[in-house]
């Protein structure tokens, strides 16, 4: 897509609204040009359309620049990745450029492992050269779902490019969910990949307790970190999804990520159930 006064299309612009962070960020063929990541979950929908505006000007960008909008689907809070997917959509539409839907906890596990090599940068080293056995490291995303359940999800990374997913996103119960991820550390000894380390990042304080991990512990190198969602991982993730040659998604048909029944929809189908027994 070609613009006549300024080239092609080469930025893109990326929004995430699935956590209590807003997160808006434009790049430019793997660079950060402006990044604004905003707490304040109840304020979203009040505030999203304001930060775009003025993560443009602050990079320098105006429609015409922008080869895509890339959205994180989630999965989690349902208001919150409507708000971001609806704009993405109608911007996208109104802009006339594609629009990507990225996964949010893939997102979400490529900014805590970033953010765990920076503090680390030795091993980070490390695990990027593999010279004693390992496999690469294990990421684990955590966003806390309620009653005992995460939302989730399984990466790996040798820490030299995002990481490559090993389980698709889920709700699922941090109690069930350890125990397989146990289970798997075993089956990955014995295939001789066992990961130097497994990191769990994302909101640990409640799932990333030394109780909630305690069947992992002797079985694997086990780290919680805690992290809050930024917007430039959805932008690089975009831009890989963009490079593809893909197109992007359908933008009547992109929706939410949502990995269960919203409460509403859910009382819906038992009132229907309901209904429908009674016939």
């Amino acid at each position: 897509m070609m613009n006549e006064n300024k080239g092609p299309r080469k930025r893109l612009l990326a929004l995430d609204t699935s956590t209590a962070v807003l997160g808006v960020a434009v790049t430019e063929e793997g660079k950060l040009l402006h990044e604004i990541n905003a707490s304040g979950e109840r304020n979203h929908s009040v505030h999203l359309l304001p930060i775009i505006e003025q993560a443009l000007q602050a990079s320098g960008t105006d429609a015409s620049m922008l080869g895509g909008v890339a959205v994180g689907l989630g999965p989690g809070s349902y208001t919150g990745t409507r708000i971001a997917v609806t704009a993405a959509k109608t911007l996208a539409w109104a802009w006339k450029v594609p629009v990507v839907g990225i996964s949010s906890l893939h997102a979400l596990a490529w900014g805590g492992y970033a953010a765990v090599q920076e503090k680390q940068p030795d091993a980070a080293a490390e695990q990027a050269a593999q010279t004693d056995g390992f496999g690469p490291d294990w990421i684990v995303p955590l966003l806390d779902a309620r009653r005992g359940q995460v939302y989730t999800g399984l990466f790996t990374s040798c820490g030299l490019q995002a990481p490559q997913r090993l389980e698709p996103d889920a709700i699922r119960l941090m109690a069930d969910w350890v125990l397989y991820l146990a289970d798997r550390l075993k089956q990955a000894e014995a295939e001789g990949s066992k990961p130097r380390a497994v990191w769990f990042v994302g909101e640990t304080a409640l799932h990333g307790s030394e109780d909630s991990l305690r069947p992992l512990l002797g079985a694997a190198d086990v780290h919680a970190e805690p992290y809050e969602l930024e917007g430039r991982w959805a932008a690089l993730l975009g831009e890989e999804r963009l490079l593809e040659g893909s197109g992007g998604d359908d933008i009547h048909g992109l929706i939410p990520n949502y990995t269960q029944l919203t409460e509403a929809e859910a009382n819906l189908r038992r009132s229907s159930e309901g209904s429908a027994s009674k016939v």
